[in-house]
């Protein structure tokens, strides 16, 4: 028989940077998401009677272990005029075995709440570089009849073509082009394509939402200063105007300073005279980081601001 755990020991189960960025992706991008890999699924959801649950604690009895739901909210479903379940769980490793936690996880929300919710969608994000055409079925069956058959939605990032979606202006493309279908050659072609679908971003999101989605994205991608100089002055002489635009954009997000190619008089000034601006605008983002539920150390760390300064900015 398996046991409950204790508070102090499911204090313990500490999330991932990863997994907390991934978490505060969907639960502010939830529509956006499902537009984007569910189409279908889209179409039958209102998303004006949409919240999100607080998290539960699911006990595995033959595991003998307690895990956490990632994400759980209620919503509208047209077709039945009822509120539905949707779990989400993102998958960062390879796990032979995850079908059957999903069904466990299915299982356990069903017997919890088969009498207020007539349907519960479990979907599976899968983000790791390695999980390709993973399981998503668990079936039973004897000669004849067949006992269980259980699927659940999933998304395969590796699987999906980055170029398929470049000229797409939803927020969650953007925050995840880096972890699709793309080879070593196609790293620099990627990211001057997210740079560009920043940049149409930039004209329909806040501050607040903009940053979370740079912040998911060089989760991803990793990007170093030698890299990112050389792509932006690629862009500069391709794209004259929008390299000009994002010389602008990035250091407003990320302390990198790229100056190259600026006259340094002119430059000098120019930074000078923006110095205080700079500031408030960094000051207004922490403030927005902090109302969405992010920690003071979740923000310095997203930021790359020094802890202290986020203090300040939240009790000011």
């Amino acid at each position: 028989m398996g046991k409950f755990l204790t508070t102090q020991e499911i204090g313990k189960r500490t999330s991932t940077p990863h997994d907390e960025a991934f978490k505060k992706l969907l639960q502010t991008f939830f529509k956006e998401f499902i537009e984007l890999f569910f189409p279908e699924l889209d179409r039958l959801l209102d998303y004006s009677q949409t919240r999100f649950l607080m998290q539960e604690l699911l006990v595995d009895i033959v595991g003998q272990e307690a895990r956490e739901l990632d994400l759980l909210l209620e919503t509208k479903y047209t077709l039945l005029d009822a509120y539905v379940l949707i779990h989400f769980e993102p998958q960062s490793y390879r796990e032979a075995d995850f079908h059957e936690r999903m069904f466990i996880y299915f299982s356990r929300l069903f017997e919890r709440h088969r009498k207020d919710h007539q349907l519960i969608i479990p979907i599976a994000i899968f983000t790791a570089e390695d999980i390709k055409n993973e399981a998503d079925t668990l079936s039973m069956m004897i000669p004849q009849h067949n006992i269980l058959y259980f699927q659940f939605l999933k998304v395969e990032l590796r699987n999906k073509d980055w170029r398929q979606f470049i000229e797409s202006d939803n927020p969650v493309a953007a925050a995840l082009l880096a972890k699709m279908g793309y080879n070593e050659k196609e790293k620099r072609e990627v990211r001057i394509a997210y740079l560009r679908m920043i940049l149409r971003l930039q004209n329909k999101l806040d501050d607040a939402r903009l940053a979370l989605i740079m912040s998911v994205a060089d989760l991803y991608f990793k990007p170093n200063k030698a890299e990112e100089e050389e792509i932006l002055r690629e862009l500069r002489i391709q794209y004259p105007e929008e390299g000009e635009r994002i010389m602008e954009l990035m250091p407003a997000w990320k302390k990198w300073g790229y100056d190259e190619g600026k006259d340094e008089g002119r430059e000098e000034g120019r930074e000078e005279g923006k110095e205080v601006g700079r500031e408030e605008e960094r000051r207004l983002i922490i403030r927005k980081l902090l109302e969405k539920g992010f920690t003071p150390e979740k923000v310095a760390d997203t930021l790359e601001l020094p802890l202290d300064e986020v203090k300040k900015v939240r009790g000011s």
